[in-house]
């Protein structure tokens, strides 16, 4: 996919940075994440700055900006950032680990096998609906007893 393709299809949302918590160290996660895909990738917050369209003499700055949470870049930069870094957008702004790993695999997996995935999570979540313990009651589809 080339990147203007990528953006083009990239909307402006309605996302939030969460704030500090234990796993990202005071900072906001989409700097966290930012930071975590940028070293992954191997480079530089210049070379990154540079690729995704910001000035060259401002790119270092406004990267390590974004890096420290002092300032956030716009959904659109953003966009240009993930296809950049190969991840999907979402990823940057989501708090929980084991969702944004998922989001990542997802990702990264060809569309053949994507469906029979969201196939078999689809089928888990019905199994399963939300408000379900099975781990207190140990058996499937059912709510806890309730408190005496």
């Amino acid at each position: 996919m080339a990147l203007a393709s990528g953006i083009a299809s990239c909307r402006p949302a309605n996302l939030f940075l969460y704030s500090s918590s234990k796993n990202f160290k005071g900072t906001t996660v989409l700097a966290h994440r930012l930071k975590q895909a940028r070293l992954r990738a191997g480079l530089s917050q210049e070379k990154l700055g540079k690729l995704a369209g910001i000035d060259p003499m401002s790119a270092s700055a406004r990267m390590n900006q974004y890096e420290r949470g002092k300032h956030s870049p716009d959904y659109q930069l953003m966009c240009k950032v993930a296809e950049i870094l190969k991840m999907p957008v979402s990823w940057f702004y989501t708090a929980d680990d084991d969702e944004a790993r998922l989001q990542e695999i997802f990702h990264h997996l060809r569309p053949a096998i994507r469906r029979p995935l969201l196939t078999q999570a689809e089928n888990l979540f019905v199994e399963h609906p939300p408000g379900t313990d099975t781990e207190a009651t140990g058996v499937s589809g059912t709510n806890p007893p309730a408190a005496s």
